[in-house]
């Protein structure tokens, strides 16, 4: 595994998720596996209560590291997407993004037709992640102007690979269970379980973050309970979060564990976040 202060080239990860997602944490994916491989058994169940763009969850169910894979979701939106990828609709989502022909006028009519359906809502949330800047979906996110190349809400329009995306997820529905929930009160359901591995990445509004109230619609977390909690299960836990002085106190009061480890952001630049479990002596 590379060290900590090495950053993962996010090209040499697997891309599975058909969301761009803020946040995303594809690069972590190396660092998920080891973290799952030092456990001296496989998981039967991988819960992600605030699963998003869903990237270390689909590796899970992917590389077989888990029995069954758990994704839990808040947001009424990027919820249908996985909803629809996970029901006999997919095949059907993934052709409408083909036959779609991404033009001005095209997608000011798809997305003020209204969505009387799932699938509906699925199809208008993966246009709006796709023209979105950034890939935000909360309220006043702006579109792309520019893009790469000049080409404006195209640059990141590659509905090929959605289909293919959309449909190798639609082959795994066997193994993975979506819930629209709220991704707490399910942690609270999975305290007593000991054969469970939980992911935790919120929203970073911590410490006065603002960053996660732009980029999430559902952004509000009580971070104090949510440690409380996570320092009860009795589960395997990771969790990220960015580093802050008050997250690393909220880590040592209820005796978690800290790593630092390198990452790029979005815009390329060098920035570390902070890994919390228990025993991290597997990162090193």
């Amino acid at each position: 595994m590379p060290p900590l202060d090495s950053i993962i080239n996010v090209a040499s990860v697997p891309q599975r998720s058909p969301f761009r997602y803020p946040g995303g944490k594809t690069w972590l994916t190396p660092r998920i596996r080891a973290w799952l491989a030092s456990r001296p058994q496989r998981p039967a169940e991988f819960l992600e209560p605030f699963v998003g763009g869903g990237s270390v969850s689909l590796c899970v169910a992917f590389e077989g590291l888990a029995d069954q894979i758990t994704m839990v979701e808040r947001d009424p939106h990027v919820a249908a997407v996985w909803q629809t990828i996970l029901s006999d609709s997919a095949p059907e989502l993934a052709e409408r993004l083909v036959r779609f022909e991404l033009t001005p006028a095209n997608l000011e009519a798809a997305l003020m037709s209204p969505a009387t359906s799932p699938a509906d809502l699925a199809f208008q949330t993966i246009l709006r992640n796709r023209i979105n800047r950034g890939g935000i979906l909360a309220a006043g996110a702006g579109r792309i102007r520019h893009g790469e190349h000049g080409k404006g809400i195209a640059s990141r329009w590659y509905p090929q690979t959605l289909q293919h995306r959309i449909l190798a997820i639609y082959a795994l529905r066997q193994r993975i269970r979506f819930l629209e929930a709220d991704g707490m009160a399910i942690l609270h359901d999975y305290a007593q379980r000991a054969d469970v591995a939980i992911f935790l990445d919120p929203p970073y509004t911590a410490a006065g973050k603002r960053a996660g109230q732009r980029l999430y619609t559902y952004a509000d977390v009580d971070h104090h309970a949510l440690f409380a909690c996570a320092a009860q299960l009795r589960g395997d836990l990771l969790m990220t979060y960015d580093q802050s002085p008050e997250i690393a106190d909220l880590a040592a009061h209820h005796h978690l564990q800290t790593r630092l480890v390198a990452m790029k952001s979005t815009h390329h630049a060098q920035m570390r976040e902070l890994l919390i479990g228990r025993d991290l002596a597997w990162l090193e």
